[in-house]
């Protein structure tokens, strides 16, 4: 895709390693303390507070809660096993597993499992790209919108979990509505940086056969690969009738291309450097990427597919509450 090569310019920030990590020492159980504020600003979690995040199609799930359902009658039904995490109730505890195996896993029933949401972070090369104004990478601000919509759905009592990945998952944390699941989750974000090329429609194929039962499939990436693939991967996840949203993250520098000397750009993903005279490229850098996001955001509305642009120079907290607002406002109107 052509706008690979202009992802970074040479005066551009490039953090090495992984997002800043949360505090020093240990917890009680040997890991590291997180550092909630870092990933949760307070401002995010007050605007998010008065809202909520529905499934607009049905999942398989909680009955009486904000979800719709496919099941009808007994709302108790056995579901499923999961192993046991720290927080949970040990009421539901399935001794008679614990006693063949001598491991502790909790009895899910449909009235409990709600939703389940798989977060999906791109942790590729390209994602560790910030301006010269010394904003947020890509990634670390796609570390914001995963904790703050994990911090939501675990709110409303629903199952989520996530995946960091670039060629492959990198790492990946099973859904729980457990209220200490954000810190399981948060702890991924802080150890995983950004590192290799992508292949975005590889994963998204791969998570279509791995998620057994409908759930909700967010997408937080700055979508570097053939539409092609993206299209491929966005349709294997919708015939398997998950609900997505794609958010979009770019850096401003990406959307506007500034840049007016003659600058080197610094190819990511194994693209390779190039010195150019940006004042030439302007035009036609714009008309491609603007071509490239119309087309992604025609490939979602053929899917059903929810887009949101995040131009990471915007707050946070006013372009979640905006997505969601209207997404409710749609969903009342439906």
């Amino acid at each position: 895709m052509a706008i690979e090569g202009t992802a970074e310019n040479a005066a551009g920030r490039r953090p090495e390693g992984s997002a800043p990590a949360g505090g020093s020492g240990a917890d009680a159980q040997g890991k590291s303390p997180v550092d909630l504020r870092h990933y949760l600003d307070p401002r995010v979690v007050a605007k998010l507070g008065r809202l909520e995040l529905k499934a607009r199609h049905i999942v398989e799930g909680f009955i009486s809660g904000l979800h719709r359902s496919p099941y009808r009658g007994f709302s108790v039904e056995f579901a499923e096993h999961r192993e046991y995490v720290p927080g949970d109730d040990t009421r539901h505890v399935d001794w008679k597993v614990y006693g063949r195996t001598d491991r502790f896993y909790i009895k899910q029933y449909e009235e409990e499992t709600n939703l389940k949401a798989y977060l999906l972070l791109d942790g590729s090369e390209s994602m560790q790209y910030a301006g010269p104004e010394g904003g947020p990478t890509k990634y670390e601000y796609g570390t914001w919108v995963a904790a703050a919509l994990a911090h939501m759905l675990l709110r409303q009592q629903d199952a989520v979990g996530l995946a960091v990945f670039d060629e492959s998952v990198r790492a990946f944390v099973p859904p729980s509505s457990s209220p200490h699941h954000l810190t399981d989750i948060i702890r991924e974000l802080e150890h995983h940086g950004t590192a290799r090329k992508t292949d975005l429609g590889a994963i998204l194929r791969g998570f279509a056969d791995r998620i057994k039962r409908k759930g909700l499939v967010i997408i937080i990436s700055d979508m570097f690969d053939s539409l092609e693939k993206i299209d491929r991967g966005l349709k294997a996840l919708r015939h398997k009738r998950h609900e997505v949203i794609l958010f979009h993250v770019l850096d401003r520098d990406e959307l506007t291309f500034p840049f007016q000397r003659m600058t080197l750009f610094e190819g990511l993903e194994s693209l390779p450097q190039v010195l150019a005279d940006p004042r030439a490229l302007r035009e036609a850098y714009l008309e491609e990427i603007g071509r490239f996001q119309e087309s992604l955001k025609k490939t979602c509305r053929r899917s059903r597919i929810d887009y949101v642009l995040l131009d990471t120079s915007r707050r946070l907290d006013v372009a979640l509450s905006a997505y969601l607002s209207a997404r409710e406002g749609r969903s009342r109107r439906a």
